[in-house]
């Protein structure tokens, strides 16, 4: 069985959610690391979940990154566990560096919460591969700061690379993010961001479940 974690900051809000749907789809419930940590149990994967990580101050993620327990996560990461950071954890994934790009405010300078379409534009993915190849599914967005950036360069690579991973679709890009980009991957294919919120999204309680699949195939029990 996939061992999972979550990683604890101080301003989280999504944690909860996360491990809630952690241990309903994989039936065990994941362990948790706290921001002074600096080891991480071995375990397969390792989550960051969304929130406002220390108030979201200097910039969204930037406390965070410096955080002893995101030195454990990078290390952990060069090692090949599946790291996957959402909305916030989006955020300081890109401020650790363990991820290419920006996110800057949204194009309205306005919090967005509501939901959005989603094409998986990389089904060939430990993330993705219980999706298919241009699916398109519904997930709940809740950000001020997920305006996707890269310049044209690292933009050109990551592209070429296959390491765009979702997509906004259907005319609801909710920031202005360049090409549409709701979540990358880094080169290696281990380390996943999204600014969307599949957690919230896996069950008819939810009003769906089209999240689900992702977890089903991160996890390794996709039907």
């Amino acid at each position: 069985m996939i061992k999972s974690a979550v990683v604890l900051l101080p301003g989280l809000n999504r944690d909860r959610d996360m491990i809630a749907a952690l241990t309903k789809i994989s039936g065990k419930a994941p362990v948790t690391a706290w921001q002074t940590d600096t080891d991480i149990p071995d375990v397969d994967l390792i989550v960051i979940p969304g929130g406002f990580s220390y108030g979201d101050y200097l910039r969204c993620g930037a406390i965070a990154a410096r955080m002893p327990v995101m030195r454990a996560v990078a290390e952990k990461a060069a090692k090949g566990v599946t790291v996957m950071g959402v909305c916030n954890g989006f955020q300081i994934l890109l401020e650790t560096g363990l991820l290419p790009g920006a996110l800057m405010r949204n194009a309205s300078l306005k919090f967005v919460c509501r939901e959005v379409k989603l094409e998986i534009a990389n089904a060939n993915t430990t993330f993705t591969r219980a999706y298919r190849p241009g699916q398109v599914i519904r997930c709940p967005v809740a950000h001020h700061d997920g305006n996707y950036f890269a310049d044209p360069e690292t933009l050109a690579r990551i592209e070429g690379n296959g390491q765009v991973v979702f997509r906004y679709a259907e005319g609801t890009n909710p920031n202005g993010s360049l090409n549409d980009i709701a979540g990358v991957m880094n080169e290696a294919g281990n380390v996943l961001g999204l600014m969307p919120h599949p957690e919230n999204l896996i069950e008819a309680a939810h009003g769906g479940s089209d999240g689900r699949a992702l977890f089903e195939g991160v996890l390794g029990i996709a039907a």
